[in-house]
């Protein structure tokens, strides 16, 4: 036998998640009293005994909260910090910031580092290469209060804060078709985010409600969401396909390397293409043309997500009611459009 019995391994036991374990040993109130007896009764043929020194630790507040953001070069994400920092400093609470640099092994790395920080809770927006979340959902085992923002994913019961990416998507196809659009392309995002299928979403069924026909060839996927790989995309679909009129990026830098790629070829922006973006990072109000866009309230955001995190460290954890917040976008029109 084991000198130490965890969690998991009644868990693996019993074929019942980790989460359910601890919950049942517990007392929680979602658990059955069936769920309750078993889980008792092996845990005590096992011998089964709670780390009291790593509860001990866990149990003492540090009043210190961990970010983790895809990159901080990205305005977007700048803004939703500045958004946690000015709640989270207002009540007391100080702020370690990581960044996953969109990799999956980095983001991995920081969730451990701030577990040994001793963080009491976790504001996360995943990298473009999660698809594998066991690093957060072993510590939503443990305890730990999360809430995920922006990127975020439906596998994990946590809280979010997302912004209506559905309809801000809505709103820009709707907004180029009144423009007269009637082929736009969409340079969407990578398959594995949320917003991207959202966003994605939000495109198809406005083409659909105007009556123009959705064409699967242009939908071209930018993974790395930089304006180099936009801009070579965009020539291709250029030099493929006749009669594009209009552009719908994913984001700002999706939709920058639309209006290089156009323009080098000649082609008047908006007299004879129309593009807009998503994010209103503020590069967009800087390039020539300036470029219509779908504002995010970052600020709000971080305020909104650093509000629900906070409370739920000082809430019993029986107690916790996971919730999802949505944000309002706001279409601006600029000279793209």
């Amino acid at each position: 036998m084991k000198a130490h019995i965890t969690i998991k391994d009644l868990a693996k036991e019993l074929g019942l998640s980790p989460s359910t374990i601890s919950r049942a040993l517990k007392d929680h109130p979602d658990i059955s009293p069936q769920t309750k007896k078993i889980v008792k009764e092996l845990a005590e043929k096992l011998k089964y005994r709670p780390n009291l020194l790593a509860q001990g630790l866990r149990n003492s507040k540090t009043n210190t909260i961990g970010v983790i953001i895809p990159e901080f070069i990205h305005f977007f994400f700048s803004t939703i910090v500045s958004g946690i920092e000015h709640i989270a400093y207002s009540k007391g609470y100080n702020v370690i910031l990581c960044q996953s640099a969109e990799t999956y092994e980095r983001e991995v790395t920081d969730v451990k580092a701030l577990w040994n920080s001793r963080v009491d809770g976790m504001l996360i927006s995943i990298s473009k290469e999660t698809t594998n979340y066991n690093h957060f959902q072993e510590l939503l085992n443990e305890g730990l209060p999360m809430v995920f923002f922006d990127r975020v994913t439906n596998k994990l019961d946590a809280s979010q804060v997302i912004v209506d990416d559905y309809l801000g998507a809505f709103n820009a196809v709707e907004f180029l078709i009144s423009k007269g659009c009637k082929k736009i392309v969409h340079l969407a995002g990578p398959k594995n985010l949320e917003i991207s299928k959202n966003r994605l979403k939000g495109y198809k069924d406005c083409l659909e409600k105007y009556n123009i026909k959705y064409d699967d060839e242009l939908v071209i996927r930018c993974p790395k969401g930089t304006y180099e790989e936009s801009k070579r995309f965009t020539n291709i679909v250029l030099n493929t396909h006749n009669n594009i009129d209009g552009f719908f990026g994913c984001n700002d830098m999706a939709a920058l390397g639309a209006i290089l790629a156009v323009k080098e070829k000649g082609i008047k922006i908006p007299d004879q293409i129309k593009i807009i973006g998503f994010s209103d990072w503020q590069l967009s109000n800087l390039i020539e043309p300036r470029l219509s866009t779908v504002s995010q309230a970052g600020f709000e955001m971080g305020q909104a997500a650093a509000t629900i995190l906070i409370d739920e460290i000082e809430t019993d954890n029986d107690k916790v009611t996971h919730v999802k917040k949505v944000i309002s976008t706001k279409l601006i029109e600029r000279d793209s459009t």
